[in-house]
């Protein structure tokens, strides 16, 4: 919260999403938002393919999205649970669709012209320090995403 009070003015169009912990975006709420912004971050728990449905997400045309930034692969004991219990559903081939190249394929299939992803797991403090480092070379220096992930790899 407090990063993206500190990079508000510098947002170019209004920010929208659900922001905090108190709840889970509703399957209807990651459509209405992956399918009608410019840009799309999702700061959260576990893999982020974990929380939205494979089936729309390969139906859906996302041209509008010019970025997507992913600062997922964050495991508490509370997710790991949640996860596990998630997973014990699928079949093998469909959490494989959930690592962070798979992830980022489809994405870029449905039309996101650009996609930043964790590789591995990682803590919060670590991603929001990620979070941080994106926002001051995107909006305040004005880098392109290139540029920014080759900052964050130093």
């Amino acid at each position: 919260q407090e990063i993206l009070e500190k990079y508000h003015d510098l947002f170019k169009l209004r920010w929208e999403g659900v922001i905090g912990n108190m709840r889970a975006p509703s399957q209807a709420e990651w459509e209405q938002l992956l399918t009608s912004c410019s840009a799309f971050l999702f700061y959260g728990m576990e893999r982020f393919m974990s929380h939205v449905l494979l089936n729309w997400l390969v139906a859906v045309n996302i041209p509008k999205c010019h970025l997507v930034i992913l600062l997922d692969l964050v495991r508490s004991r509370q997710s790991y649970r949640r996860i596990t219990n998630s997973d014990i559903h699928k079949s093998c081939a469909r959490i494989a669709l959930e690592r962070p190249a798979e992830t980022a394929m489809l994405l870029s299939l449905t039309g996101a012209g650009s996609v930043v992803t964790m590789q591995w797991y990682t803590s919060l403090e670590e991603n929001a320090e990620r979070l941080e480092t994106l926002l001051e070379n995107l909006l305040s220096f004005g880098k392109t995403a290139g540029q920014t992930v080759h900052v964050l790899q130093k």
